[in-house]
This record gives C-alpha cells, sequence and structure tokens, in this order.
C-alpha cells in the first residue's frame, strides 16, 4: 500500500473519530433539550432512598448518554448543596451502568444488516435534516437534532471501520493486542490514558468496537483496557472538582474509588479466568461482546458496592480531610453567604436553570430581610440595624454580581426557547431584586439622617410606616411563592395578589402623603422630618413597583406556555 493511500486512510479514520464524537454530542444535546423537564423530575425523586437514586443516575445518564457528565453534575450538586453524598453515591452507580447504552448503540451494526452505519445513516440524516428545515415545531426540531446526531455518528463509525478494514491483518494490531492482553496492568493502564484524553469512556469504548469489528482484538486486551476505561473515565469529574468544596471533591473521589474497586475485583478475576481458559483470552472478540462485559461489569460491580455505599463515603472523609480551625469556620461563612452556582451544571442546562431560579429566590428573601431591616432602623434608630442593613446590600451586590454573570454564560448555550426565556426573565428579576435593594440602602441612609438630626416620628407615622412595609415585604413574597408552586393557576393567583398589593401600596402612599400634609399644615413635625418621610414612602413604593415587574415577567412566561 502506497504512502499516499496510508495517509488517506488516516485521513479517514481521524475524519471518522471526529464525527462519531460530533454525533454523540449533538445527540446527547437533543437530548437534553426534549428531556429537560424530565431529567428535572427525576431529580425531584432524590431521596436518602439510595436504590431511587442508582435510577436516577442510570436515567439521567441514558438520556445524556454520558456518565462522565452525569458524575462532573453530581460534583456540581454536591458544592451546591443540592445533594448530599449519600445521594450522590447512588446517581454514581446508576452513572455508570446507564453510559452503557453507548456501547450497545455502537454494536448495532453487528445485529442485523439494517441496522448497520451504512444502512441506516443516510436516512436518519435525510429525514432529520428536512425535520430541520421544514417542521417550526421547537419539540420536531429537537427530535431532529437526535436523529442527525444519530446518523452522523453512525457515518463517523463506518468512517472508522473503513479505515481500519485494510489493516486488520497487520502484524502491528496483533503485536499491541497481545501485549496488552498479556500484561493486565498495561492494558488497564492504556484504557486510562486514552479515555483520560477524550474524557469520554463511551467514546473510547466505541473506538475499541469499532476495531473489535475488524477482528483485530482479543478477549484478554479488550477486557483490560475496558476497565482501564472506566478508571479513566473519573478524570473528567477529578478535574472538575479542582476548586470546589470538600464535599464535592469527595464525591469526584466516590467515583473513582468505585471504580478502581470494581477494576481490581474484575482484574483478578478475568486473569484467573485466561489462566485456566487460555484459549479464550487469545480469541477474537467482537462490539456485542464488548458490549456485554461493559454492561455486566458495571451492574455487577452495583450490586457489590451498593451495600457498602457508606463505607465509600467515610473512606471519601477520610482522603478528603476537614479543615480544621478557623479557617473551616471561615469557608462554612463564606458558603452560606454566597449564591451557590457551580460551571459543573452547565452540562445540563436545565438543572442549571432551576439551581439559578432557587439562588435568585434566595437573594428574594434576602432582600425581604433588607426590607425590614431598613425600615427598623428608621423606627428604632439603632445604629446596629444600620450597619446590619449596610452587610445585606453588600450581600445583594455580591449576588447580582455572580448570579448576572451565570445567567449570561447560561443565555450562550444551547436552549430551548422556553428556557433562553426564563434565562432572559431571571436576568430582569436579579436586577429588580437588586434595585429593591438599593431601596432599603437609601431608606437605611434616611435613618441614620434622621438619628444625626436628634429627630424620630409619632406614633401615628410609625404604624403607617408599618403597614406600608408589610404590604411591601407581602408583595415581595408573593412573587416567590410564583416561583415555587407548579400549577399556572396558582402562579397566576400570586401575580394577582401581587398586582392588587402594588395597587394598595400606591393608594396607601397617597393615603399617608395627605395625611402628612395635615401634619405640617397643624406644625405637628418638621420641614426635615417631612422631607424625610416622603422619601421613606417615596422608595416603599418603589419596592412594590420593582416586585410587580418580576410578577410581570412571570406572567409573560405563563402566556407563552399556554400559547
Amino acid at each position: 500500500m502506497s504512502t499516499m493511500e496510508n495517509v488517506q486512510l488516516l485521513f479517514t479514520f481521524i475524519g471518522g473519530l471526529g464525527m462519531f464524537l460530533y454525533g454523540m454530542n449533538v445527540m446527547a444535546d437533543g437530548l437534553q433539550k426534549s428531556a429537560g423537564d424530565k431529567m428535572k423530575r427525576l431529580l425531584q425523586f432524590l431521596t436518602n432512598n439510595r436504590f431511587v437514586a442508582v435510577l436516577v443516575g442510570l436515567g439521567v445518564t441514558a438520556i445524556i448518554q454520558s456518565s462522565s457528565a452525569t458524575t462532573v453534575m453530581v460534583v456540581g450538586f454536591v458544592n451546591a448543596g443540592i445533594m448530599t453524598l449519600g445521594q450522590a453515591v447512588g446517581v454514581i452507580m446508576g452513572a455508570n451502568i446507564g453510559t452503557t447504552v453507548t456501547s450497545w448503540l455502537v454494536s448495532m451494526s453487528e445485529w442485523g444488516s439494517m441496522l448497520q452505519p451504512e444502512t441506516i445513516a443516510p436516512l436518519l440524516i435525510g429525514v432529520g435534516a428536512f425535520m430541520m428545515l421544514f417542521c417550526h415545531s421547537e419539540k420536531k426540531r429537537e427530535a431532529a437534532e437526535i436523529l442527525v446526531g444519530f446518523g452522523v455518528l453512525f457515518v463517523g463509525l463506518s468512517f472508522m471501520s473503513d479505515s481500519i478494514t485494510p489493516y486488520k491483518d497487520a502484524p502491528i494490531f496483533a503485536t499491541i493486542f497481545r501485549v496488552l492482553g498479556s500484561n493486565p496492568l498495561l492494558g488497564i493502564l492504556a484504557g486510562v490514558i486514552v479515555t483520560g484524553i477524550i474524557q469520554s469512556s463511551s467514546a473510547s469504548v466505541g473506538i475499541l468496537q469499532t476495531l473489535a469489528m475488524n477482528g483485530v482484538v482479543t478477549w484478554n486486551s479488550a477486557i483490560f483496557i475496558t476497565l482501564g476505561q472506566n478508571i479513566g473515565t473519573c478524570v473528567t469529574a477529578l478535574i472538575s472538582s479542582i476548586g470546589a468544596q470538600k464535599t464535592a471533591k469527595r464525591a469526584a473521589v466516590i467515583h473513582l474509588l468505585f471504580n478502581v474497586i470494581g477494576t481490581v475485583i474484575f482484574g483478578i478475576g478475568m486473569t484467573v479466568l485466561f489462566f485456566l481458559l487460555p484459549e479464550l483470552a487469545v480469541s477474537k472478540i467482537n462490539s456485542v461482546e464488548i458490549s456485554i462485559f461493559h454492561t455486566v461489569f458495571n451492574l455487577t460491580n452495583t450490586i457489590i458496592l451498593f451495600p457498602f455505599a457508606n463505607y465509600l463515603v467515610k473512606l471519601s472523609e477520610m482522603i478528603v480531610r476537614d479543615k480544621k480551625g478557623a479557617e473551616a469556620e471561615e469557608e462554612e461563612a463564606a458558603a452560606e453567604q454566597l449564591p451557590q452556582l457551580d460551571d459543573r451544571m452547565m452540562e445540563t442546562p436545565s438543572f442549571a436553570i432551576a439551581n439559578t431560579l432557587n439562588e435568585t429566590i434566595r437573594m428574594s428573601e434576602l432582600a425581604i430581610k433588607h426590607v425590614n431591616t431598613a425600615i427598623g432602623a428608621v423606627l428604632t434608630g439603632n445604629e446596629k440595624r444600620m450597619e446590619k442593613s449596610r452587610r445585606i446590600e453588600d450581600a445583594v451586590n455580591e449576588f447580582e454580581k455572580l448570579l448576572m454573570h451565570y445567567l449570561e454564560k447560561l443565555h450562550n448555550l444551547s436552549l430551548t426557547e422556553g428556557q433562553s426565556k426564563l434565562v432572559g426573565d431571571l436576568m430582569y428579576t436579579v436586577k429588580d431584586v437588586e434595585r429593591i435593594s438599593d431601596h432599603c440602602d437609601n431608606i437605611t441612609e434616611l435613618a441614620e439622617d434622621l438619628r444625626r438630626s436628634g429627630l424620630s416620628f409619632s406614633g401615628e407615622a410609625q404604624e403607617d410606616l408599618k403597614e406600608m412595609t408589610e404590604l411591601s415585604v407581602e408583595a415581595i413574597q408573593a412573587t416567590i411563592d410564583a416561583r415555587r408552586v407548579k400549577s399556572r393557576a396558582e402562579q397566576q393567583q400570586c401575580i394577582d395578589k401581587v398586582t392588587m398589593l402594588e395597587e394598595e401600596v400606591d393608594s396607601l402612599r397617597n393615603e399617608l402623603r395627605d395625611k402628612h400634609m395635615e401634619r405640617l399644615a397643624k406644625n405637628q413635625c418638621s420641614t426635615v422630618q417631612g422631607i424625610l418621610y416622603l422619601d421613606i414612602l417615596s422608595n416603599m413604593e418603589r419596592i412594590s413597583d420593582h416586585a410587580l415587574n418580576i410578577a410581570k415577567y412571570i406572567a409573560n412566561e405563563i402566556e407563552e406556555g399556554a400559547a
């Protein structure tokens, strides 16, 4: 074979590998879009029942076609405090089972001629392309994306297989797989390195299966390489845990421990088996048999280690130890104050958006606390309340900065129309909540002016301010409730409540302004008191306006969802 032909075949293999990886990515992206809400519901099933957690991990990984992505999400959830380590163990176990789905897809070509890449790929790509061009329904376009990704994946497999076929009798393949098969540690190391570089066990197993389709892979080499691939897939989660909290690092370590322990058990067992059956060790393995072993390994490993899940958690705690003293206290205080956002969750946008929504609600609750603290400073003249108000303002500003940065990154991801709309509305919401806090800061400054002047409001004026504060706080709380409730009818009730409360605040502001003018006319308060009082009323009224803005965003989401 000429040098030019060798180069062409090399280019064909590289192109096929690229299409295989790209097809997997496109297919997973389409599956995530179409099944995002289902995955959120799966997450809601997470309880302390570890068996349920295993099923959740299996289901999510089957949807997104990547155990690495699922485990990275788990690291993010643990880091954000959404998931406990006990729950994480079950999800990680399920993820390892779920990743075997891809190997079964790759081996479809050996099930029958109708399922071979050259037969099915053109149809999938053709149907998917026509749907993308002529279908306007978002759901149909997501289905088209899945079909095209599936088709491109198959074309990539075909290219890789075709480029290897001329070399299937080449001595180099026999030598490589004989060496890897005869030395278990070397075979496992090869699997770790290749998977660590590609950062996808599904992809590396797919490459091995492509070689097996051409009859160049032996049983012993395939087994040890596959075991190594299961360890190599832990690299992604370990990298993602760098810079995370200790619990997130422990989740990544649990993933590594799970696969290393399983590899040791199966490595020893298969070495003994191949010693007893040397003919099996050197016989050729096909892609279906690799799929079977991959599935048996992950299922058996889960069954063996499931009863010892708590010990895996304890072992991870021994490896990643707690910090002691003041350093630990500072770390905990910082974790409580800042929003728990994690780029690892962006592997699955639906989860990342759900978490961002929760943090936006937490920011809104902080704004309510700020309203009460600022008015408390006005009514009591207490300096500690004023200091507390300033601390809350700093915290809200930090929330705004971090949330906006995270939402901007989310907005640049591949999102559905509904997700894109929600991310945009959350950006507006964060801005409105920050403005609420700014008005509270204004009220605190007015409280300081009142204290410095040695003045205070009358009992009647204070009662009126309390009433207006209660209405404004109730309006903000109603926007939070609108985000938390499930049904559209309940959401609409909350929105109507905000609208009604905002009108009451406007009406009360006018009423209190008139009452204040009467007090001024009767010389019952000074001009300075009057200016400060009216400014406080104005800021309180604007707080309710921002609450109404947030309610309108939610109302628009309801209308668009119903359309």
